[in-house]
C-alpha cells in the first residue's frame, strides 16, 4: 500500500479511536427496531418508526454526499457491507428491494448515488406477504428527479487486494412523456487469492488417532457480465414495466497445495476447475388503482440459468491417476404474484397469492473409475410447484398499533435421482404460517413493540443435491436430499429510549440444518463433510446508543449471540460478543471520510467455533466535483490486516481446525459520472423472491 495513502489513513483511524461520543443515525436495520418518530438535528439521518417498519430519510443528511447507495447503507446502524454484500446483524435471509422491484445483481447498489436516494425503510417483522426464508426486508427508494431526454451514468472501480480486480458499469435512460426506457451494462473482473491449512484428528480402527491435514493456495479469477434493459409506463392510475437482464461468467479456479495422512509422505495437490454459466430473466409487472382505494398489483418472472463445470485433480509428483468430474446444472423457474390493497375497518388490509414452479437438474459424472466406486455419478431431478395464499390487516388505535396475518402454503415437492422417483425424499405439505405485532408510543423519544412470526425454511436447492465432490483422497463434500423443512418460531422485542435503541430475540428452530463432518463408509479412511438437520435455540440481544457531533456522526452497537445446541452428547453454547463503531465525516468543501472500527469474541454459531476478531477497520475519503456529477473515492479495507476467517468444527468424533486468510486487506478507487441522474423506473416486485434465493 501506498506510504502517503497509509499514514492519511492511519490519521483518519486515530481520529474515530480517541473519539467517546456516539451517534444519532437512527437507520434502517433489522436487528435493532423499535425507533419512532424522531426529527433530529439539521445534517443528520431523520428516522422513524412506522408500525414495525424502521424508516431513514437520506436528503438533507451528511449521508447523501457518502457517493453510492452501498456507502449509505454501510454506515446505518446494525446495516454491515463486506465486498458489496449487505447483511443484517444476527439476521439471515436479508431480502432488498429498489422502487418496489427486488435487487437481482449484487451491483446494482453500487450504481445508486447516494444523493439519489430518498429513504430506507427496514421491515424488521415481515409479515405474511414474504416467504418464510424472508429474515428482514430492506426497501430503498430513490429520490423522482426526472429530467426529459438522455441520462446516462458510468461507475469504474479499481481494486488492490492481493490481485487487482476492475469493474465498469454504463447506464443509459431515456424518457419522454409518461415512458421511459432503459438500458445498462457491467463488465466486472475480480480475482482473489485465499490461503488456508485444514487439519482434522479423529480416532480410526477403534482407538487409534490419526490426522488428515491439507494446506491450499487458492486462486478465483472470474469474469462476470450483466446486460439489462427494459421499459416502464406511468400514466394516471396505471402503470406497467418490463426487463430483461442477461448474465455471464467464466471462471477458472485454481489450487496448489499439499495434503497428508498421518506420517505418511505429503503430496502435493493441484486442483484446477472451469467454470462457465449463464443465467436469463424476464419480469414483468402491472399495477392499477381504482375507486380512489384499491391497488391491484402483479409480477410475474421467468428465470433460467445453465452452468457447466470441469474439474481436475492432480498429484504431480505421484503415480496417482488424475481425478476428473464434470457437472451440469440447469434450473427453470415460472412465478406469479398478485396482491389487492384495500381500507377496511379503520386500517390497511392486503391479500393476494404467490405461485411458482421450479424445476433444476444436476448431472454429475465421475470420470476416475476407482474414486467413482464411492463417489458414483448421478443425475438428480427436482421439481416443486407452490402455491400459497397470504392477508395481512394493520391499525393504529391511538398510541397503539397492531398487525396480524397468515400465509397458507400447497408445496408438491418431486425428487429423482437417476430417473427414478424417491418417494421417502418426495412430499407434499400444507404449511399455515402465522403472524402478529403489537406496539405502543409512550411519548415522542419512547417505543416498545413486541413481534412474533412462525415460519418454514426451505432448504437451498444446491443442499439438496444428492451428489459428491471430490476434494482429496480422504475428504468428501456434498449435499443432502434428505434434508427436510425447517420450522421456526420467532419471537421480537424492540425498544427505543432517547438515543437508546435495543433489539431482543429468541428464536427456536425444529429441523434447522448445519454441516457437519463424519466418517463416510468406503474402503479406506474417507471423511464427510456435508448438511444435516438439527434443533437450536438462539438467543440474540443488540444495544446501539447515538449522539450527533457537529460534523461528526458516530454510531456504536455491542451485542451478543447465544445457541442451545446440543448434537452426539456435544454442546455449541459458547456466546459470541460483538461491538460496532461506525463514523462518518461531513468536512468543508464537500468533503466526506469515514472510519468504521468492530471486533467479536470466539464463540459457537451452529457447529462452528469462529476464531475471535478483537479490531478490524475500514475507512474511506471521498470528494465530488463539477457540482456534483463527478464523485471520486478512495477506501481501504482492513487496514491492519486483522480479520480473523478461522473455526473449528466438533462432530461425530471428527475435530476440524481450518486456518484461513482472506484477502480482505486492500485499497480500491471508484470514479462516478453521471450525466441527469435519474432512478430506472421499472416498479416490479418479485413473484417468487425465496425461490429464485434457493437457486
Amino acid at each position: 500500500m501506498n506510504t502517503k495513502l497509509f499514514t492519511a489513513i492511519m490519521l483518519i483511524a486515530a481520529i474515530a479511536a480517541t473519539t467517546t461520543h456516539a451517534q444519532n443515525q437512527s437507520a434502517a436495520d433489522s436487528l435493532t427496531l423499535g425507533l419512532q418518530e424522531v426529527v433530529v438535528s439539521a445534517r443528520q439521518p431523520a428516522t422513524k418508526l412506522v408500525g414495525s417498519t424502521l424508516v431513514s430519510t437520506i436528503p438533507g443528511t451528511n449521508l447523501a454526499d457518502l457517493g453510492s447507495a452501498l456507502d449509505v447503507l454501510a454506515q446505518l446502524p446494525m446495516i454491515k457491507v463486506q465486498d458489496n454484500a449487505v447483511s443484517v446483524i444476527g439476521k439471515s435471509g436479508v431480502e432488498i428491494y429498489i422502487d418496489g422491484r427486488p435487487m437481482r445483481d449484487d451491483q446494482e447498489l453500487q450504481h445508486i448515488l447516494s444523493s439519489n436516494l430518498k429513504k430506507v425503510e427496514l421491515l424488521m417483522a415481515p409479515g405474511a406477504a414474504y416467504s418464510g426464508i424472508t429474515g428482514a426486508v430492506l426497501k430503498i427508494t430513490t429520490r423522482r428527479n426526472f429530467v426529459h431526454g438522455l441520462s446516462l451514468t458510468d461507475r469504474f472501480q479499481l481494486q488492490r487486494r492481493r490481485r487487482w480486480s476492475v469493474m465498469d458499469y454504463l447506464g443509459l435512460g431515456y424518457r419522454a412523456a409518461a415512458w421511459e426506457f432503459f438500458v445498462n451494462a457491467t463488465v466486472n473482473h475480480n480475482n482473489t487469492l485465499v490461503k488456508g491449512r485444514t487439519i482434522n484428528t479423529l480416532l480410526y480402527n477403534g482407538d487409534e488417532p490419526v490426522e488428515v491435514g491439507g494446506c491450499q493456495r487458492n486462486s478465483y479469477p472470474a469474469t462476470t457480465g450483466v446486460v439489462k434493459a427494459g421499459l416502464n409506463y406511468a400514466g394516471g392510475r396505471q402503470s406497467f414495466g418490463a426487463y430483461y437482464r442477461y448474465n455471464p461468467e467464466h471462471g477458472d479456479f485454481s489450487n496448489y497445495g499439499y495434503e497428508w495422512l498421518d506420517s505418511d509422505p505429503v503430496r502435493i495437490r493441484e486442483i484446477n476447475k472451469r467454470i462457465r454459466s449463464h443465467s436469463h430473466l424476464v419480469a414483468v409487472y402491472y399495477e392499477n388503482t381504482f375507486a380512489d382505494k384499491y391497488m391491484l398489483h402483479f409480477d410475474g418472472d421467468f428465470h433460467q440459468s445453465r452452468s457447466n463445470n470441469g474439474v481436475i485433480t492432480s498429484y504431480p509428483e505421484s503415480t496417482l491417476t488424475d481425478v476428473c468430474s464434470t457437472d451440469e446444472r440447469r434450473s427453470t423457474l415460472w412465478a406469479g404474484k398478485l396482491y389487492l390493497d384495500f381500507p377496511l375497518w379503520g386500517g390497511g388490509f392486503t391479500v393476494g397469492t404467490q405461485d411458482s414452479h421450479t424445476r433444476t437438474s444436476l448431472d454429475y459424472r465421475m470420470l476416475n473409475a476407482s474414486v467413482g466406486q464411492y463417489i458414483p455419478s448421478s443425475l438428480t431431478d427436482a421439481r416443486q410447484t407452490s402455491a400459497a395464499l397470504f392477508a395481512s390487516w394493520s391499525r393504529t388505535f391511538g398510541r397503539l398499533s397492531l398487525s396480524a396475518g397468515a400465509r397458507y402454503e400447497y408445496v408438491d415437492y418431486d425428487f429423482k435421482i437417476d430417473g427414478r422417483r424417491d418417494y421417502e425424499i418426495s412430499h407434499r405439505d400444507r404449511l399455515l404460517t402465522p403472524d402478529c405485532s403489537l406496539g405502543y408510543s409512550f411519548n415522542d423519544e419512547t417505543q416498545l413493540s413486541l413481534n412474533y412470526k412462525t415460519t418454514t425454511v426451505k432448504p437451498p436447492y444446491s443442499q439438496l443435491t444428492g451428489s459428491l465432490n471430490y476434494v482429496g483422497l480422504h475428504e468428501i463434500e456434498g449435499g443432502n436430499p434428505s434434508l427436510r423443512d425447517e420450522r421456526m418460531h420467532n419471537l421480537q422485542l424492540f425498544g427505543m429510549w432517547k438515543g437508546f435503541m435495543l433489539q431482543a430475540g429468541f428464536v427456536r428452530s425444529i429441523d434447522s440444518y448445519a454441516y457437519v463432518k463424519q466418517l463416510y463408509p468406503a474402503g479406506d479412511l474417507q471423511l464427510l463433510m456435508h448438511p444435516v438437520n438439527i434443533d437450536v435455540s438462539a438467543l440474540s440481544l443488540y444495544l446501539v446508543w447515538s449522539q450527533p457531533v457537529r460534523c461528526w456522526t458516530p454510531d456504536v452497537t455491542i451485542g451478543m449471540y447465544r445457541q442451545w445446541l446440543m448434537i452426539a452428547d456435544t454442546g455449541y453454547d459458547r456466546p459470541i460478543f460483538s461491538y460496532y463503531f461506525d463514523n462518518t465525516f461531513s468536512l468543508p468543501c464537500g468533503w466526506m471520510i469515514t472510519a468504521n472500527i468492530s471486533g467479536r469474541t470466539q464463540g459457537d454459531m451452529h457447529t462452528n467455533r469462529f476464531g475471535a476478531t478483537w479490531f478490524t477497520m475500514d475507512a474511506s475519503v471521498g470528494k465530488k466535483f463539477f457540482n456534483k456529477s463527478l464523485t471520486v473515492k478512495l477506501s481501504a479495507t482492513d487496514i491492519f490486516n486483522t480479520a480473523n476467517n478461522d473455526w473449528t468444527m466438533n462432530t461425530y468424533g471428527v475435530f476440524v481446525d481450518k486456518r484461513q486468510s482472506y484477502d480482505h486487506r486492500g485499497v480500491s478507487l471508484n470514479v462516478v459520472y453521471d450525466f441527469q441522474p435519474r432512478k430506472s423506473g421499472y416498479k416490479g416486485s418479485s413473484a417468487a423472491e425465496a425461490e429464485m434465493n434457493r437457486l
